[in-house]
């Protein structure tokens, strides 16, 4: 099976385009189902024909990420000129399976990156690998490759006992770091899709033993403000409990529950969603960020702390099937994407964006919202034309800094990619 290669002397993803354009251009109408416009599908057609095919050829290597550019409007040639500009600029090439912070590298910055960015990237390759036909079969090796960077990082002991990721790369790679429990969950959400995408066990197990580690972290001294709650980190210097900690354990609880049906993996994905509810639901339907252990709130309100909770909502819908938990979920969204408005968005991290409109999707799946794609598709589109240098297409959404962060460039390949998916498969989301 041909795959996309990450060197330069393998075959392009250019000329795996070209040699394999007839099959893409018939799996080019299941890409752009959910909303695409006709405009849209014929420009993927465009994309795949012979003409452009050999532009394309003639763009050799990852250097000519821009090639991928033609054409804003679609979503899959975005999708494949970010992934390329990610690997090109991001990967390390030093047989590690591992990637840089940012680009270009500045003084005193670490070898690799932390846990946090490169969790993203790996969600990024299991997302272009969702998309339909060859098109995402294509991935495979990389999605190989990040899983055996994603093990760098794991540590079986800790400050719980409790085997988890830590935040830096362990030896040889680095000194490992402190766990967070929001870094895990993400891998263990990261993990449970791609079972529910090809019912890889070996994934489930490792989500399993991420949820232990996550309920490892829940607080148990009742003289706390606010006691319960999932901490954020077993670091020293932090005892805060953040909606980040307990609402995606949450949701790594109910798609356990609903695979394994443990009741176990159930009680407590509604004792996360209970405390977070109690202690940091603000007046307005949203969430603030976190509570510390003087009672002080800190009352931020981030995009990623409102899309987890749609979510979970969705899924304590479909297990309960009580329809409250669907109001609910419905109500965070048109809160949020009220609150966020035409301009907060782009003021939020794009990490955090993913996260949000991948779980309005989830939604989707079940209430057919198209706004909530609509939105999505909006803010794609923005940042396509505001915040992407042309010439390197790398996304840089902070003028004053020279750098572009690989977990930006992470997480709007996995915007782009899961703009190409059929709302058929949106149900894998988290």
């Amino acid at each position: 099976m041909l795959r996309f290669r990450q060197r330069c002397h393998s075959e392009t993803t250019l000329s795996f385009i070209y040699k394999n354009r007839g099959q893409l251009s018939a799996e080019a109408e299941e890409i752009s189902q959910g909303g695409q416009s006709v405009k849209r599908r014929t420009t993927v057609k465009l994309l795949l024909s012979g003409a452009l095919g050999s532009a394309f050829l003639g763009a050799s290597g990852w250097g000519q990420a821009k090639a991928m550019a033609l054409g804003n409007s679609d979503n899959w040639s975005r999708a494949l000129a970010s992934y390329v500009a990610l690997q090109k600029y991001f990967y390390k090439q030093d047989g590690s399976h591992l990637y840089l912070e940012q680009y270009p590298v500045q003084s005193g910055d670490n070898t690799y990156s932390y846990e946090w960015p490169f969790s993203q990237a790996h969600i990024a390759t299991l997302d272009l690998s969702n998309i339909p036909g060859i098109t995402g079969r294509q991935f495979a090796r990389d999605l190989a490759d990040r899983a055996q960077g994603q093990e760098h990082y794991w540590n079986t002991t800790g400050a719980t006992g409790v085997a988890g990721y830590d935040s830096y790369p362990r030896p040889p790679y680095g000194n490992g770091g402190d766990k967070f429990y929001d870094d895990n969950e993400w891998v263990g959400l990261e993990k449970i899709q791609l079972y529910l995408m090809t019912g890889d066990r070996a994934s489930l197990d490792r989500a399993k033993q991420i949820f232990q580690l996550v309920i490892s972290g829940w607080d148990t001294d009742a003289s706390h403000p606010a006691p319960g709650g999932v901490f954020w980190t077993q670091a020293s210097w932090s005892h805060d409990r953040n909606t980040v900690s307990n609402m995606p354990g949450a949701e790594i609880g109910l798609r356990l529950y609903q695979i394994t049906h443990d009741s176990s993996y159930l009680d407590w994905a509604r004792k996360m969603y209970d405390w977070t509810n109690t202690n940091l639901l603000a007046p307005n339907g949203l969430y603030w960020d976190h509570i510390d252990l003087s009672g002080n709130i800190e009352k931020t309100q981030w995009s990623y702390n409102q899309g987890v909770p749609v979510g979970v909502n969705t899924l304590f819908y479909q297990i309960t099937g009580d329809r409250s938990y669907l109001q609910k979920a419905e109500n965070i969204a048109s809160a949020a994407l009220a609150f966020y408005g035409s301009d907060n968005l782009y003021k939020q991290p794009a990490p955090f964006n993913a996260i949000f409109f991948k779980n309005l999707l989830l939604l989707h799946s079940v209430n057919h919202n198209q706004s909530y794609v609509q939105a999505m598709q909006t803010y794609a589109d923005t940042v396509w034309s505001k915040y992407r240098d042309a010439a390197t297409g790398l996304f840089r959404f902070d003028s004053t800094k020279p750098t572009t962060q690989m977990i930006d460039q992470a997480a709007m390949t996995q915007i782009y990619a899961v703009l190409c998916w059929p709302p058929s498969r949106y149900g894998v989301l988290y």
